[in-house]
């Protein structure tokens, strides 16, 4: 099992004790809207949805449950390389959680070597995701219309990336 520590957080495999904590924010509509999917209506459904995510874990999915002061507020990481994803909840937004823990995924998977490029997917109208991305030094490279349909509601795309190359230079510039 898998557990980086950071200087507030944890990222670490899921575990079924995620369960309560998870749902909580997969059950939230302002969590979620953002969300390839609609919020979770039933404790069963995160159950569900947390049984992949540690099966994944288990096969090597380098996605991480992020817990903080003790509990689980998100996740973030790949489902599947080089896609990378992420989800806190709305109560722990604004504080820079988001970036230390989408950061620290990113590291992992190129310090392990598990990829040469990682990318995203994002609703045009999720500012604050765009803003993160583009803070950890992804780069835009398309968009396209009605990519994800979402309770019968077609959501549009931009597409980011990032290579190994640009997060370490990214890194030397910082410092």
């Amino acid at each position: 099992m898998i557990m980086i520590r950071t200087e507030r957080l944890v990222l670490r495999h899921a575990r079924l004790e995620d369960l309560h904590d998870l749902h909580a924010i997969l059950s939230d509509a302002v969590a979620m809207q953002w969300w390839s999917s609609l919020p979770h209506r039933t404790l069963a459904e995160t159950e569900a949805w947390l049984d992949k995510m540690i099966v994944g874990n288990r096969a090597g999915a380098p996605d991480f449950v992020i817990e903080w002061q003790g509990r689980a507020i998100g996740k973030a990481g790949f489902w599947q390389l080089p896609d990378v994803g992420y989800i806190l909840h709305p109560d722990t937004w604004g504080q820079g959680l988001a970036r230390e823990a989408v950061g620290t995924a990113i590291d992992h998977v190129f310090n392990e070597r598990l990829t040469e490029a990682v990318t995203a997917d994002v609703d045009p109208a999720n500012a604050g995701s765009i803003r993160l991305l583009e803070r950890l030094g992804f780069a835009q490279t398309g968009s396209a219309q009605r990519t994800w349909d979402s309770g019968g509601v077609w959501k549009d795309s931009l597409y980011f990336a990032l290579n190994r190359d640009r997060w370490a230079g990214r890194i030397r510039t910082a410092s």
